[in-house]
């Protein structure tokens, strides 16, 4: 247990872990689940040749037909050198997915009362740094999140934790995703500041954990963000 957290830390903890009225585990749980289905099914539909906007166009088809509502940020497929983008930062427009190349999706939909929120990258061709850049994101994220889990680190010592294994890695950790809360719709009722801002240690089911890893000289990135969550949700 982490035992360097004020008092006034602890306060503002329990206030930015405040849920709405209809919060629920297994709620939570469900639209995470359905959410992790939904970027497998986007996933398929993307092929060599396609435009970034007509995937996005079908990403967001394919949340509907999922039963899915179009949540609280964009639907987003990028791929490229849009994958080094922040997401609040425009994807260039025009850009076609290459025969070799990499691209990522970031869906935030919302299961009747409850948020999903996910991410993750992939790779078509034959690109090993590109496939790397993929994998080391998810790795990132778990080693991130188990650190969560077994050191009990508050946000902000998460987000150095996942900066220096970025680095180690060889990749650069984007700041500007720095994770968020979720909760029954809409979370920002309750609190939105960043993961990597709050001082308490996270609790499972409330909390967003966001890894975006740029190349330090190329053109091209990768992201994985899913809920933290102990192992066995990972089994």
């Amino acid at each position: 247990m982490n035992t360097n957290i004020k008092p006034s830390a602890i306060i503002d903890a329990l206030d930015a872990e405040r849920v709405g009225p209809v919060f629920s585990v297994d709620g939570m749980l469900a639209a995470r689940n359905k959410t992790r289905q939904a970027i497998v099914a986007i996933a398929a539909r993307v092929q060599p040749g396609m435009l970034e906007e007509d995937a996005v166009a079908m990403a967001g088809k394919v949340l509907v037909d999922a039963g899915l509502t179009l949540s609280w940020h964009p639907t987003r497929v990028r791929f490229g050198r849009n994958t080094t983008k922040a997401m609040r930062q425009a994807s260039e427009p025009g850009v076609v997915l290459g025969e070799d190349d990499i691209f990522f999706i970031d869906i935030a939909p919302r299961l009747e009362a409850w948020e999903g929120d996910g991410g993750a990258a992939f790779v078509v061709g034959n690109q090993e740094l590109y496939r790397r850049c993929a994998q080391d994101a998810e790795a990132v994220f778990h080693a991130t999140r188990r650190a969560w889990h077994e050191r009990q680190l508050t946000g902000a010592e998460l987000y150095r934790f996942a900066e220096n294994e970025a680095q180690q890695r060889g990749w650069q950790l984007n700041p500007d995703l720095p994770g968020h809360r979720v909760s029954d719709f809409p979370h920002a009722a309750v609190h939105t500041g960043s993961l990597a801002q709050f001082e308490g240690v996270p609790s499972a089911l409330r909390w967003i954990l966001e890894i975006h890893l740029r190349h330090p000289e190329l053109p091209f990135g990768a992201f994985f963000e899913d809920m933290l969550l102990d192992d066995c949700y990972y089994a």
